[in-house]
């Protein structure tokens, strides 16, 4: 490697959309270790001054060195994690992004502020030598402290010493006499003790998961790709903790992903009775210096097991031994803005590099990872059985055609909630909706309620009554009359949340409530209150979206009612059966998790739909088989690879008219360079207008990745010289789980 002699400059990554790096000079002041890169350096940067990281040293630059800046200051004095670097650097090449704009997104705040990479600590204060030296005879107050530091062997942290009415120079009095000493320890992840790993013992396997748990641990110092594909209530958490004991054994650590943030505290409360190593978890509720505290204390390798949600993936690690990927199939999991990144996918490439085993789990795999498993890619380990020895609940479709409901639900879900609440058990009703109705139209002359910025209805709320556009969250107060006609008959169009709780508050005064959704837990620690209140067991209603069916353990539900079961099986996104199948799996999997057998009734407008009949009948993982095949014959992922170019203006002919020039060069490109990729396109997104904001894609396809990167490689630096492209906002997004 170039020293600061040779390497006259520095190539430097920095927070831009630029896809480059940018050429400075070294100052005088050399770091302890020398120029390298991984080190954080201020430079400035146009009129101001901002943290970048040193990728290159080199003896040459395109332009003449009159012209270069000198870094301002250096940060570190070594350099930021190799593996963490690795990761950055893959993904912007993969996801054709800016690396500066990576290392940015993927480091903590504070150290894009510029601070330093330390974890914070803090000074305790421990005894010692016998309570009754002789040397504190004459120092009543000395003596009093020397006691009370005796109370604590652990030690007391300073502020408490003078909660307690004693001063510092108390304190450097016994210290001077060797009878009191201050060390420091780290606040996040301390040592831990020593002895076992386990502070709680773990729970017996039934056969499925001691196969499963032999087969992981057959290549624990290898890259070994397991699908665990087990039903909801089958025990994954368990296998992934014993997977884990075994990996701490090696003192090794292990990182686990969750999908949603309302997860972790659960997960984190399940690891930490389980392990008496140091447990973190990573996610958006934590302030900035304590994300830099777990960041820190991971990739020192103090903490041996790491829990977070999609930024997780991005944590260093001092000495990985697993990755973990609970509800791999999750939405969730994938970036939709800036750097769209997939974690699941990174978290297999951060596997085969690190050569460290690799477990994904899920009731509903992803088509992705369920391809690869039944190809011979990863392996494919099943659990079936569960604890409560009474299979999992089939949906029962329940036929709305021609039938009166009320607040959505038919009579015949309003007589199994009787008598479920009746036998003492508790009811799930699952409404994808947030709201009191969907929308609000005049019964006189039709107007509809429709957002000024998008294509899009407005969604009526009652509590605070208003109308709300959930795409751009624009707001707007309720009419008197029609905007249209003048009529004061304003009526509620169908259900959402909060109609479906109203009504049930009516029909059952006497049964407790609870509506969970976005609205309903926008208070720190609401949702986690909630949850308990529920887990209690008391005969209860709960009215909840999407948030209550992800990994959520209630015991006491036996019934659970989808409101409408239609709305995503007919979109026009071809993932749009899959994900709704999977979401109707993990709804249905939250009942008869304990003694009781539960029941799972599916109100749909279409009984007879081939594929709805399917999941109900034979599960989720026939109808996957069946997509499969669909997807094989039509040519989509994962039989192939997929690439969209999203071009957005407020201005609809500027985005139409990049969007047809970057689409006609694009082909132009392919039938020069004979790449066998395809593009199609442009066409509207499936919501054209929002925000104010005109929406169009070109899309690209490829039957092998390399294919699709080259002619995405392409696009990027196509668009990048093309003077219109600066007019409008536009991104590539690799692997999208979205045309919207």
């Amino acid at each position: 490697m170039p020293d600061a002699v040779s390497a006259q400059v520095l190539k430097i990554a920095l927070p831009s959309p630029l896809r480059r790096l940018f050429d400075y000079l070294p100052n005088r002041q050399t770091p302890t270790g020398g120029w390298q890169p991984g080190l954080r350096v201020r430079v400035p940067f146009g009129r101001r001054e901002v943290v970048g990281v040193i990728i290159e040293l080199t003896d040459h630059s395109e332009l003449p060195r009159a012209q270069l800046r000198q870094v301002s200051d250096t940060l570190d004095d070594a350099p930021l994690p190799t593996d963490w670097r690795w990761l950055c650097q893959f993904a912007a090449r993969y996801y054709q992004h800016s690396l500066g704009d990576t290392l940015h997104m993927a480091m903590p705040a504070r150290l894009r502020q510029g601070h330093p990479m330390a974890g914070r600590t803090q000074t305790l204060w421990r005894a010692a030598g016998a309570a009754d030296d002789e040397r504190l005879a004459r120092a009543p107050k000395q003596a009093g402290l020397h006691a009370l530091l005796l109370q604590h062997p652990h030690g007391l942290p300073g502020r408490a010493v003078s909660a307690h009415g004693f001063s510092r120079d108390q304190l450097m009095a016994l210290e001077k006499k060797g009878l009191a000493h201050a060390k420091d320890i780290t606040l996040t992840a301390p040592a831990p003790p020593s002895g076992s790993l386990l502070a709680s013992p773990a729970l017996p396997l039934n056969r499925e998961q001691a196969t499963a748990l032999a087969a992981l641990h057959e290549k624990l110092d290898d890259y070994h790709p397991c699908l665990l594909e087990g039903v909801t209530g089958s025990g994954k958490t368990e296998v992934y903790l014993q997977l884990i004991e075994a990996v701490a054994a090696k003192g090794k650590q292990s990182l686990v992903l969750v999908p949603e943030i309302g997860l972790t505290p659960q997960t984190l409360a399940r690891f930490k009775n389980r392990f008496r190593v140091p447990v973190v978890a990573l996610h958006s509720g934590l302030t900035d210096p304590e994300r830099l505290d777990v960041w820190e204390a991971a990739a020192s390798g103090r903490a041996l097991i790491i829990i977070g949600t999609r930024s997780a993936i991005f944590t260093p690690l001092a000495n990985p031994g697993a990755i973990i990927v609970d509800e791999e199939h999750d939405g969730s999991y994938k970036q939709q803005d800036g750097l769209r990144y997939h974690a699941r996918d990174l978290a297999v490439a951060r596997a085969h590099r690190h050569k460290i085993p690799l477990l994904l789990g899920s009731a509903t795999p992803s088509l992705e990872s369920l391809q690869q498993a039944l190809t011979g890619t990863y392996r494919h380990l099943r659990l079936t059985q569960r604890p409560s020895r009474h299979p999992p609940a089939k949906l029962e479709l329940v036929d709305m055609r021609h039938q009166r409901r009320q607040g959505g639900l038919l009579p015949a879900s309003l007589t199994a909630i009787k008598n479920t609440l009746a036998g003492g058990k508790q009811v799930l009703i699952f409404i994808n909706r947030r709201g009191f109705a969907p929308t609000l139209a005049c019964h006189a002359c039709g107007w509809i309620a429709e957002c000024g910025q998008c294509d899009a209805r407005m969604t009526l709320h009652r509590q605070p009554p208003l109308l709300a556009c959930h795409h751009c969250d624009s707001r707007c107060g309720l009419p008197d009359a029609c905007p249209d006609c003048g009529s004061g008959d304003l009526r509620a169009l169908g259900s959402g949340t909060e109609r479906t709780e109203e009504t049930l508050q009516g029909l059952f005064p006497k049964t407790t409530v609870q509506r969970i959704d976005r609205d309903s837990t926008r208070r720190k620690d609401s949702f986690e209150h909630m949850l308990k209140d529920i887990q209690r067991g008391e005969p209860c209603l709960l009215v909840g979206t999407q948030m209550l069916a992800k990994g959520h353990h209630l015991p006491h539900v036996t019934l659970v009612v989808v409101v409408n079961a239609d709305g995503g099986l007919y979109a026009a996104d071809f993932r749009a059966l899959e994900h709704s199948a999977q979401l109707l799996e993990q709804v249905a999997g939250r009942a008869g998790r304990a003694a009781h057998p539960g029941r799972v009734l599916v109100q749909t407008l279409h009984p007879d739909d081939p594929h709805l009949g399917q999941l109900a009948e034979h599960g989720y993982g026939a109808l996957a088989r069946n997509l499969l095949e669909e997807r094989r014959l039509a040519q989509l992922p994962p039989f192939c690879f997929m690439a969209l170019l999203r071009i957005e203006s407020p201005k609809e002919d500027a985005a139409l008219a990049l969007a047809q020039q970057a689409a006609q060069a694009l082909r132009e490109w392919l039938t020069q360079s004979a790449t066998p990729a395809r593009c199609l396109g442009p066409v509207p997104a499936p919501m054209e207008r929002r925000q104010n904001r005109y929406h169009l894609q070109v899309m690209l396809a490829a039957d092998k990745r390399s294919q699709l990167h080259a002619a995405a490689s392409w696009l990027v630096q196509w668009l990048e010289a093309n003077r219109d492209a600066r007019r409008v906002r536009w991104s590539i997004d690799i692997d999208p789980q979205s045309l919207s």
